[in-house]
């Protein structure tokens, strides 16, 4: 399972290694999911350096501009996933699972560029605004893409809410309705994971590409990519001890900006 790791100004760090596969489990210390980084702290930047040499930052433009965010010693590659800014799905009464629809047909190349990054071996923080929709259906596909457990890959999706806390949660869901009253998932958007959404996502995929390794070939990911891709994350014969810091929840210091969906 997912370990979270207490990160100074970041929500959300977790390691997704130890997620059960058909062959073994993801390797500790190779993918890394959060929230953006804009609020990292030097104690926060101490922890993340030694695990993290690249960063995949999801965001848009606008909101790189708000938080920018670095970690010094790291590889930035950014893949902007949104097409248009994500005020427009709040503005079209738009659900998560439409959502999530709408990122696999329209955003397929960066979500196969990301996936790429993955491949590459490096150990590797992919990242939004609050780690929760870009980063999830990123991370889902990597997982999904090499036979990890769906329950499991379902389970650390939906880790995320719970992660940012409660009381941010409620305040940003009352805040985004007021400002959105038309918008009926306004509340949902911004704050929750329920697991029925990304389990709904995998199937739909499953559906139309046969798999997630089936999707990630028809947007232009290689066999040879693909078997770079289980190299890096698959681990055959995993370690009993867990490569990185214990798997704990407690609350970040410094809560993400949810100003949008993730």
């Amino acid at each position: 399972m997912s370990a979270v790791i207490e990160v100074d100004g970041v929500t959300g760090f977790r390691d997704v290694g130890g997620t059960p596969t058909a062959d073994g489990a993801i390797r500790r210390g190779r993918l890394f999911r959060s929230g953006h980084l804009g609020g990292l702290r030097p104690r926060g930047a101490q922890t993340l350096r030694p695990l993290v040499r690249r960063v995949v930052d999801l965001r848009s433009d606008e909101e790189v501009a708000d938080d920018a965010g670095a970690l010094i010693g790291a590889e930035t590659v950014r893949l902007p996933l949104y097409l248009g800014s994500p005020r427009s799905f709040f503005l079209e009464d738009l659900d998560l699972g439409e959502i999530y629809s709408r990122l696999l047909t329209e955003s397929s190349a960066p979500l196969v560029a990301a996936v790429r990054v993955i491949a590459s071996g490096a150990p590797t923080l992919v990242h939004c605004t609050a780690g929760k929709d870009r980063t999830g259906m990123v991370v889902a596909l990597a997982l999904a893409a090499v036979d990890a457990d769906r329950e499991a890959v379902v389970a650390d999706y939906a880790l995320t809410a719970s992660l940012i806390p409660a009381a941010h949660r409620r305040a940003t869901s009352e805040r985004l309705t007021k400002k959105y009253p038309a918008s009926r998932h306004a509340w949902m958007l911004a704050t929750e994971s329920p697991p029925e959404v990304m389990r709904a996502a995998l199937s739909a995929v499953d559906e139309q590409w046969g798999s997630a390794a089936g999707y990630l070939r028809h947007h232009g990911l290689t066999p040879g990519e693909l078997a770079a891709l289980r190299e890096a994350l698959v681990d055959t014969a995993p370690a009993t001890a867990p490569a990185t810091a214990p798997a704990h929840h407690s609350s970040p210091r410094h809560p993400v900006s949810q100003g949008a969906v993730s």
